[in-house]
């Protein structure tokens, strides 16, 4: 599985309005970059989580009929980014009708019906759990999942965005599942060398 989490040098001029000039310089630069990076959602960075570290330069210009002062900076930011294919871990935090919401770092990816299981799902409303019909296995709030990534889309206006995921391939699903499927499979296995010519 690959890390979808980064560290991302950016380079932008950060402006300090008049009310932040009393400050240290970089306390004030800090605030600003946290004000215009964290929590934004963007098809090139991806989502922000944190800003790290600020590199302003302390010599900065005034444009004429603003107060503020403009300055250079370099700053790290921590970002989550997911690519598609790519397979990652997480946690069911919600079960509904239609699927499951499995939090992948900073959002919630999810997981559709039809990318669960090859067996019929019910939804069991009263326990938050959805069943396979005839294989019995339940997906709740709380379980741990393996899954790979289908989809993803990052939204123009810089908040939100949306990730799918699926479990319907060799080795995905509920962690439980695939420790089942490993030891059917290693079962198989050794029945075929030990009944083999």
């Amino acid at each position: 599985m690959r890390a979808t989490f980064r560290l991302v040098e950016v380079e932008d001029v950060v402006r300090i309005p008049p009310s932040e000039l009393g400050k240290p310089i970089r306390e004030a630069a800090m605030e600003q970059v946290r004000a215009k990076y964290e929590n934004i959602v963007n098809e090139e960075l991806g989502y922000v989580i944190l800003v790290l570290d600020v590199d302003v330069d302390p010599v900065g210009k005034i444009l004429h009929g603003d107060g503020s002062t403009y300055h250079r900076a370099t700053f790290k930011l921590l970002t989550f980014y997911p690519e598609v294919q790519e397979v990652i871990e997480g946690e069911v935090v919600e079960v509904t009708d239609f699927g499951a919401f499995v939090r992948l770092g900073p959002e919630d990816a999810l997981l559709h019906v039809s990318q669960i299981m090859d067996d019929f799902i019910d939804y069991d409303e009263k326990h938050g759990i959805l069943i396979g019909k005839e294989t019995q296995r339940k997906l709740g709030k709380g379980d741990p999942v393996r899954a790979r990534i289908i989809a993803v889309s990052f939204p123009r206006g810089g908040m939100g965005g949306k990730i799918g995921i699926t479990v319907r391939q060799p080795f995905l699903g509920k962690l439980e599942w695939i420790e089942e499927d490993v030891k059917k499979a290693s079962g198989e296995a050794k029945e075929q060398i030990q009944n083999a010519p």
